[in-house]
């Protein structure tokens, strides 16, 4: 039977999720889906409607837009190791994000392809402002990096959102099944999403946010590993690390690294 790796690992509730799985789990998760998929005996996918999903809206204690540092994938949330007085960008990728281990894969094939060092920085980054929020996290993403990176690097976390939605057969991106299952096979991107592909599409840096989203896609493997260590002089290089730490410099984001850092703060 083919599994398509992307539908399996989304039905579980994404990378971060599975990372958190035992073996054990993962065998059995498994299992459960390849007889979900028997007992469907049907060549084609079946996706679910924009109307279906917005049914199981009242059907969550949760809402699907909220950043993984506030919601716990199995059972309860866990008491987090406290930040540095003066924490830095490697001290949030070791303590707080938690798509790692999906943006360290993306930015290993990034680099494997010889894309620009803004290219895999870009990949690096373009997902772990989801551990706050993930609703429209392209603009979340870009907007609190802006203070450190590139505007290159910048446009590209930007714009990926957008043009995830998009195909682009010059370079490989076809639309993926998984958005199909999370939004909806009728799903249509509403007018902001549209507009900002449109002036993406035609913008000089338009191939840095779109090879984000070509990385993205090989980037979704349970038994990939990564490492940070080949990334450290590119983000030593391309990070402009505040003296007071990220959270504490008085910037006009510092307050969305302060959020990931106390979570538990009920106000």
């Amino acid at each position: 039977m083919d599994i398509d790796r992307r539908l399996f690992i989304a039905s579980l509730g994404g990378a971060a999720a599975v990372a958190g799985m035992d073996h054990e789990a993962r065998a059995e998760a498994l299992e459960d889906y390849m007889s979900d998929m028997l007992e469907a005996a049907d060549d084609k996918p079946k996706f679910p409607t924009v109307a279906e999903l917005d049914a199981q809206i009242e059907t969550r204690g949760f809402r699907r837009g909220a950043g993984s540092v506030f919601v716990a994938g199995r059972g309860n949330v866990t008491k987090l190791p406290p930040m540095p007085a003066k924490a830095t960008l490697l001290d949030y990728f070791n303590l707080r994000f938690s798509t790692v281990n999906h943006v360290l894969q993306s930015a290993t094939d990034a680099m494997k392809k010889g894309q620009s060092e803004e290219i895999v920085f870009a990949c690096l980054l373009h997902d772990v402002v989801q551990t706050l929020i993930k609703t429209d996290h392209g603009w979340w993403g870009a907007q609190m990096f802006e203070p450190y990176v590139s505007p290159k690097v910048t446009f590209a976390i930007r714009y990926h959102q957008a043009l995830r939605f998009y195909a682009d057969h010059s370079v490989g991106y076809e639309y993926p099944d998984l958005y199909k299952r999370m939004f909806g096979e009728d799903y249509e991107p509403p007018p902001h999403i549209e507009a900002a592909y449109k002036f993406a599409r035609n913008h000089k840096w338009y191939m840095e946010p779109r090879m984000v989203t070509v990385h993205d896609l090989y980037a979704f493997d349970p038994n990939a590993k990564v490492s940070i260590e080949p990334f450290l002089d590119i983000v030593g290089r391309q990070f402009k690390q505040p003296k007071e730490g990220l959270g504490n410099d008085n910037s006009a984001v510092a307050h969305m690294w302060r959020t990931m850092a106390f979570p538990d703060t009920p106000l």
